[in-house]
């Protein structure tokens, strides 16, 4: 192989402060929006952007040289602030701290889009894949 061939892709979960329920779903396609802008000037390919009213799902394709808490930090911070933008200054708005990131084959892509834009259908049948739900759940141990 002449060239370096490089294909990471990461699905990234959080939630906001004490998963309060906060983004309803005019806020979620503004803020959702906000998210792939940032992502993609970090240099990432959004694959999906998805949720509820207490957490945000994103899938990416990143670069090899794309520093993974750098651009989480970048993400969180600006769309946090949008969301105090929106929110206004009579609402309280954060994210949790930390996130999950979760790799997956190019193979998987399909099946991860799906699953994130399918959040709202997903939690109201209650057909979750748990370990990409809660950031702050500990995996079992095998």
């Amino acid at each position: 192989m002449r060239q370096n061939r490089v294909r990471i892709y990461l699905h990234f979960v959080w939630t906001t402060l004490e998963r309060r329920p906060l983004l309803t779903e005019d806020i979620r396609r503004r803020l959702y929006r906000n998210i792939e802008a940032q992502a993609q000037r970090m240099g990432c390919d959004v694959l999906a952007v998805g949720g509820v009213a207490d957490h945000v799902h994103l899938a990416v394709r990143v670069p090899a040289t794309l520093d993974i808490p750098k651009l989480m930090q970048q993400v969180k911070g600006v769309s946090s602030a949008f969301a105090r933008d929106v929110f206004g200054p009579d609402r309280f708005f954060r994210w949790q701290d930390g996130y999950g990131v979760f790799s997956f084959h190019a193979l998987q892509a399909e099946r991860v889009i799906a699953y994130i834009e399918r959040q709202q259908q997903r939690h109201a049948e209650n057909r979750l894949w748990p370990e990409w739900e809660d950031p702050d759940e500990e995996p079992p141990s095998a």
